[in-house]
């Protein structure tokens, strides 16, 4: 493999809209979409009231717009149930199951890495 100058990694990376790292890593790279990834890969399917109490300071607001965008960008499907009341269940897609293992190396180096970060409010 041919390593890349200087010139043609720049020129890689600074274009927005051909640049893989940049448009995937901005799927989910929020506070929050990992985390509800990682809520998402524990169960088949999850309800939006469990997966707000398993991340009890996120807001409904930014729950529903998370869920949202990563529904949008097919990491998760949304399961719409017409009873009464109606039910709601989230899952994760195959291209999002594809997903957790990698997020699992990355808690990993987390977890062992974590008492090299300081703590940000």
């Amino acid at each position: 493999m041919n390593a890349l100058t200087l010139k043609e990694n720049l020129e890689k990376y600074t274009r927005i809209e051909s640049c893989p790292i940049r448009n995937v890593l901005a799927r989910f790279s929020g506070k929050w979409s990992i985390l509800i990834l990682c809520v998402l890969a524990e169960n088949e399917k999850t309800r939006f009231n469990e997966i707000s109490k398993a991340i009890p300071d996120i807001s409904s607001k930014v729950l529903t717009d998370t869920l949202k965008s990563l529904e949008s960008d097919k990491l998760i499907a949304r399961h719409y149930y017409g009873e009464i009341p109606p039910r709601v269940e989230y899952s994760l897609t195959p291209l999002g199951k594809s997903l957790i293992p990698k997020l699992h190396e990355l808690i990993g180096w987390a977890i062992e890495n974590f008492k090299n970060f300081k703590l940000q409010n």
